[in-house]
């Protein structure tokens, strides 16, 4: 097993090639989601374990299911089916355990179904990591790590849009940049100052 490559791609995943910053998927929850920081939270820690989750039993998916039976080209439609499961279990412990957060993250919490962040994350696990030469058992590592580091970074930048916004909110911003304007000037601005760790040489 090469550490050294696991790090890499867990550095990767949370702040060079981030889900949300640099490669724009997952940008509904992102925008709607970021108002406070405790809704931002309690996202992230659902996106983290269905990316996760999906990450690990869409490798067991692929490798034991669609390749045995020479049905990859299928593969999208079973990582979604993989991925609504999820989340809908996600969704009755939440419902169950805090209601409070339930409400709060509203239509956007089943909205996690249909995120391309997560799907994305299945299919860049496939193609850089499933249909590689890494031995099987490395590859599954690699596979729920990266799940688990994509989640990170999802996290991260919900956060941190989440405490901008809530200052801005106690800022005097012209009343026509306030609400979607001015989250979306800074979400660009989140996502140039991201491009700077483009240049890290890791691994």
């Amino acid at each position: 097993m090469d550490y050294g490559q696991l790090f890499a791609v867990v550095i990767g995943a949370i702040f060079i090639s981030n889900f949300v910053l640099m490669r724009f998927l997952g940008l509904c929850p992102f925008v709607g989601v970021s108002k406070d920081s405790d809704s931002a939270l309690g996202m992230g820690m659902a996106v983290i374990f269905v990316m996760t989750m999906a990450s690990l039993v869409t490798w067991f998916v692929y490798n034991y299911v669609l390749v045995p039976l020479e049905i990859t080209y299928l593969r999208t439609i079973a990582f979604i089916l993989v991925i609504a499961t999820l989340v809908q279990f996600v969704e009755m412990v939440i419902e169950k355990t805090s209601p409070a957060l339930h409400k709060s993250l509203g239509i956007y919490l089943p909205l996690i179904t249909t995120n391309c962040a997560v799907l994305g994350v299945a299919v860049v696990n496939v193609n850089e990591f499933m249909v590689t030469e890494l031995p099987r058992n490395a590859s599954f590592i690699f596979t729920v790590v990266h799940g688990l580091a994509a989640g990170i970074g999802f996290t991260l930048a919900l956060i941190l849009m989440a405490a901008i916004r809530e200052r801005l909110d106690l800022g005097e911003v012209p009343e026509s940049m306030r609400g979607i304007p001015i989250t979306f000037i800074v979400a660009g601005l989140m996502a140039i100052a991201f491009m700077g760790f483009a240049g890290l040489k890791v691994g």
